[in-house]
């Protein structure tokens, strides 16, 4: 019986605070990749400009300058491609929100 062992948890980099920095448990299921797209986040007829920092094939990080005007499920519009993918928040703070694709 071959026994498997399980990879650590992999730690990710969250922000420089003066001397020290803060890491976190990277949650993950997919590691993401760092890419620079204009989006459009789509929900009710409404339009809010966004720009993908990073991305998996399963979820990403977007710029925006209001998350809380965000709902929590939205249409995320891939401007160069044109492509539509259903998406739901998983996380906000100050200028960025975390999506899963869905």
């Amino acid at each position: 019986m071959t026994r498997v062992t399980p990879e650590p948890p992999r730690l990710c980099f969250r922000k420089f605070c003066g001397r020290s920095a803060e890491f976190m448990v990277e949650k993950r299921s997919e590691q993401r990749h760092r890419l620079l797209k204009t989006g459009t986040i789509k929900f009710g007829g409404s339009a809010i400009a966004c720009m993908v920092r990073n991305m998996s094939n399963t979820g990403a990080a977007l710029d925006v300058t209001s998350p809380d005007a965000i709902p929590e499920h939205f249409t995320l519009v891939f401007d160069s491609e044109g492509r539509h993918v259903p998406c739901h928040i998983v996380w906000r703070n100050e200028k960025r929100v975390g999506v899963a694709f869905d």
